[in-house]
């Protein structure tokens, strides 16, 4: 059941070192408030789970935060490459990062196999692809009705998913719309649930067929306004395209990387702080 919390005593409380963590948003409400905060605390040996790796991720695996990584496409979208990402992988850094790729429509159908409490998800997938051949989690069955061969993958069922959303009431409940991903399946599928949403309510007020995820399928949810910056949140903030395009940058080097973590992230107390140092040094760069 829903308790409002600190984010910072969500996250130590219900993130435990060596968990399957989920950080789901597709395009817009993307947590990063919360994985900043698992940096922060120092949680690793994390298997990380995530249909479109981006920024956030490679914050994460270059801060150490994961051993492994179960995705479908990993990038800087618009961009390029996650170079923390692909040291991780090339060159074993800041630790190796093993790691485990399929197809969106595949993790798609996992969250939902898992919200749906099923050992395995099938589809009809990887027809031609090479995926199969590096992946010995992606299998194959026969239909037991038309022998059609299916593709079988096991279900994800995270032991927190952590997701950012536009509202939630006093009691918990929580409202998200515009681009939704797999934020609910990804909820129903986990053990624990971190919501961090743009304001507390006294009621919802969701229109019809607005995706609502009922109290008792999270476990905390945490004020944090802003906190799926730089990416956008409908109706409250607009993205930082700027700023993906900075971080190609940033992120090139180690010790570029590991400068900006400690300085924005690692050395602030919270969100509110990181947003603060985040516009000094933006402010600083202007006036050069």
């Amino acid at each position: 059941m829903a308790r409002l919390t600190p984010l910072r005593e969500a996250v130590s409380e219900i993130i435990q070192n060596g968990d399957t963590v989920a950080l789901e948003g597709f395009t817009h409400l993307i947590p990063h408030a919360a994985g900043h905060e698992i940096i922060r605390q120092g949680k690793t040996d994390l298997t990380l789970v995530r249909m479109t790796p981006d920024l956030i991720y490679d914050q994460l695996i270059g801060s150490g935060c994961a051993a492994k990584l179960i995705f479908s496409w990993g990038g800087n979208p618009g961009v390029g490459s996650l170079h923390r990402f692909r040291d991780a992988i090339e060159q074993g850094w800041p630790r190796p990062l093993a790691y485990e790729e399929h197809s969106h429509a595949a993790l798609a159908n996992a969250y939902v196999a898992g919200a749906s409490n099923l050992p395995f998800a099938v589809l009809r997938g990887y027809t031609g692809s090479d995926l199969p051949k590096v992946n010995p989690n992606i299998r194959f069955i026969e239909c037991p009705f038309t022998g059609e061969k299916l593709a079988a993958i096991p279900s994800i069922r995270p032991d927190v998913t952590v997701i950012h959303a536009q509202k939630a009431d006093r009691r918990g409940n929580v409202l998200l719309w515009g681009i939704v991903g797999v934020q609910k399946e990804a909820v129903l599928a986990a053990k624990r649930a971190i919501v961090t949403v743009e304001e507390v309510v006294d009621e919802l007020d969701a229109p019809p067929n607005a995706c609502v995820l009922p109290r008792w399928a999270v476990a905390a949810v945490c004020h944090v306004p802003g906190g799926a910056y730089p990416s956008y949140a409908q109706g409250y903030s607009e993205r930082d395209n700027r700023f993906y395009q900075a971080w190609d940058a940033i992120s090139r080097s180690r010790e570029t990387f590991t400068a900006w973590i400690d300085r924005h992230v690692r050395n602030t107390a919270d969100f509110e702080e990181f947003k603060r140092v985040f516009a000094e040094t933006a402010k600083s760069k202007e006036a050069v």
